[in-house]
């Protein structure tokens, strides 16, 4: 029997110039490249070099030149307002066009930066091909972002024009971004010429004469404009992820490897069609909503479905199913977090005999580990596969997941199965030599990233080669821990700095995690090592409930700590957990753990400027003042990019 992934991933790993210079032929180009693969200026790795292209025009024009005008492009969903819209690819290539002649109105042209601060609004799609049109660079940032962290973004990327929207809306609030906006240009060092406002009857911004202007007016009286074309090495975009230093990254992305990559993805890892609905329950301001809701689905004449809702409260935990029934939506992609939260709120899955969701084949996931308990309740209750895949803002797309339009591997939990083709995963140990299979250690990709992978930090290479491709020679850091079992299945375990040293042994908190999981009465959870004066450091375990639950609190800790002393042994030391309402997590749905931990051990710590409910910290931290740990509620200090 042929193996069919592993003989298609071999061959993208020993042949990579054949293997994508055959992808590529996929996508439009106004001029074929030269190279492949650029080695000239190791390690920096370029792709398709003396090509050009345009990702608007392969993301739009072209599906309208091939008589693919009346195809749905994009659906627009907001249970928060009561709105939704259908976008034809006809429709939404009119709308980029003339949007890209109202910047070109404002002068902004090839090269040059444009920051896009919108909620999950359609305009926020358009602004951002407008821009690809153009050749100019967008640089998104999370709509309600402070005004510091909006300000920082403006001085890095130095954008000619800002384009936002008058408000974002939340379950509960309507939250004014002009205001927000306002402040940053104060406190901001460089001054964009002008903002373009997109006017929201929820709430009306304040108009600076001379230097706003109106979305709807100036849309009025635009122009088209045509695809400027590009070299496929050119910047996209710059997305601003957190550092360690609490300046943020910004994570480039070229034009070409990026369309090569993404266009190849949607077939091979998604097992997508043209006309298919592929929903990315995310938001334009993260990489999966860069990547999976605006250019991947559009790039394969997909139709991609722009949601402004949650998954529970909106109305409620059937959210999801209504979207994915009432459109047709054919593969969904989200966070574990997202399902997490349906099955605290839904745990027997009740509100899912409301809906028929008979067109959904696969569920996708990735942000965080997906936890086996997760896994089987989604599993179980949506009877389709369910895919764990790994990836980061920097890769882009996937580094492991299950190719389900190549072949379809047999799913193990907690992996996100083996390197995705152009991968070529390795674990190291701490002096850069490969361990056995099954050993934890760091885990990293040899050099070169395949296309579609970030070839630099903006106006920082320095930083890029430090955080990287310093620490293992000839390899990207992911950062990530793990394992590779012995039958090619990668385990992200956790950060490497969540491996924690208890008395010694180098234990993952994932691990402990996974077992907590596992407990029925448990909905979420989070495992981070704190400082112990005779061990070094031992673990802790943070629990939210389900919905509902009549378990004593009590008992449920007792339980988890007998299971992970069953499972993982004596040596984990897992003593002590706290059950609590909710996790503190960003936006995206990542888990806060430094942030615990540093609250934990009465460390100095920032308010990350990501984080979803700023309220839940003072929560959490009373809990580790009742359970003996140390006071630092004076220890905080202003927002920053502290985590992501």
């Amino acid at each position: 029997m042929v193996d069919i992934y592993e003989s298609v991933h071999r061959r993208s790993i020993e042949d990579p110039e054949g293997f994508w210079g055959e992808a590529a032929e996929n996508i439009d180009w106004n001029r074929k490249w030269d190279k492949v693969l650029d080695d000239s200026d190791k390690p920096y790795y370029h792709w398709f070099t003396g090509g050009e292209l345009n990702t608007c025009y392969n993301a739009l024009d072209r599906h309208v030149e091939n008589g693919h005008g009346d195809r749905n492009a994009l659906i627009y969903d907001s249970p928060i307002t009561g709105n939704s819209d259908t976008y034809t690819y006809s429709r939404l290539l009119d709308e980029v066009s003339r949007f890209a002649g109202v910047l070109a109105g404002l002068g902004v042209a090839k090269g040059d930066r444009v920051v896009i601060y919108m909620p999950m609004i359609p305009q926020a799609v358009i602004a951002m091909l407008a821009c690809a049109r153009l050749g100019a660079v967008h640089s998104v940032v999370f709509g309600g972002f402070a005004a510091n962290e909006l300000a920082v973004r403006i001085n890095d990327a130095t954008p000619k024009v800002l384009v936002s929207a008058s408000c974002g809306i939340e379950p509960a609030r309507v939250v004014a971004y002009k205001p927000l906006l306002d402040a940053a240009i104060d406190i901001a060092k460089h001054k964009p010429s002008h903002t373009v406002i997109f006017q929201r009857p929820q709430a009306e911004a304040t108009m600076v004469s001379g230097r706003d202007v109106d979305w709807e007016e100036a849309m009025t009286s635009a122009s088209s404009v045509q695809c400027v074309p590009v070299a496929a090495t050119d910047p996209l975009y710059v997305l601003y992820t957190s550092g360690t230093t609490g300046e943020p990254k910004g994570v480039v992305r070229d034009n070409g490897g990026h369309a090569v990559a993404l266009n190849w993805t949607m077939k091979n890892i998604y097992n997508v069609d043209p006309g298919d609905v592929f929903w990315a329950a995310s938001d334009v301001g993260w990489v999966v909503g860069h990547s999976y809701i605006v250019y991947a689905p559009l790039f394969a004449g997909c139709t991609t479905v722009v949601y402004e809702g949650k998954p529970v409260g909106t109305p409620d935990a059937g959210a999801f199913w209504r979207v994915i029934s009432e459109h047709n939506v054919r593969c969904l992609f989200t966070a574990p977090t997202a399902f997490r939260a349906i099955k605290k709120e839904d745990p027997k899955g009740d509100l899912l005999k409301d809906y028929d969701i008979s067109c959904l084949e696969t569920l996708f996931l990735a942000g965080e580990r997906t936890d086996p308990d997760t896994l089987h309740w989604a599993q179980e209750k949506l009877n389709v596969p369910v895919i764990d895949h790994w990836w980061q803002t920097e890769t882009g797309w996937a580094i492991c997941a299950n190719c389900m339009g190549i072949e379809a591997l047999p799913v193990k939990d907690g992996s996100p199965t083996k390197p995705a083709p152009g991968w070529d995963l390795k674990v190291l140990d701490e002096g850069g030599n490969e361990l056995p299979r099954g050993q934890i250690g760091a885990l990293v990709a040899k050099l070169p990233l395949p296309p579609g992978t970030f070839p630099t930090l903006w106006n920082a290479r320095q930083r890029h080669f430090d955080s990287y491709l310093r620490e293992y020679e000839g390899y990207y850091s992911t950062s990530d821990a793990g394992i590779i079992d012995e039958d090619g299945y990668a385990f992200i375990m956790s950060r490497t700095d969540d491996i924690i040293n208890v008395a010694g042994h180098r234990l993952s908190t994932g691990a402990m995690e996974e077992v907590l999981a596992d407990h029925p009465e448990v909905a979420e959870c989070a495992v981070t090592g704190v400082a112990d004066p005779l061990k070094g450091q031992a673990p802790l375990g943070l629990l939210v409930l389900n919905a509902g639950s009549a378990i004593d609190p009590d008992q449920v800790v007792k339980d988890v700590v007998r299971m992970v002393r069953e499972r993982i042994g004596p040596v984990a030391a897992f003593k002590k957990a706290l059950v609590v309402s909710r996790l503190p997590k960003t936006r995206s749905g990542k888990i806060l753990r430094a942030t615990i931990r540093n609250i934990a051990d009465g460390e100095d710590w920032k308010m990350p400027a990501t984080i979803d409910d700023p309220a839940i910290l003072d929560e959490i931290t009373e809990a580790l003042e009742k359970a003996g740990f140390a006071s630092t509620r004076d220890k905080t200090s202003n927002p920053s990019n502290s985590e992501n």
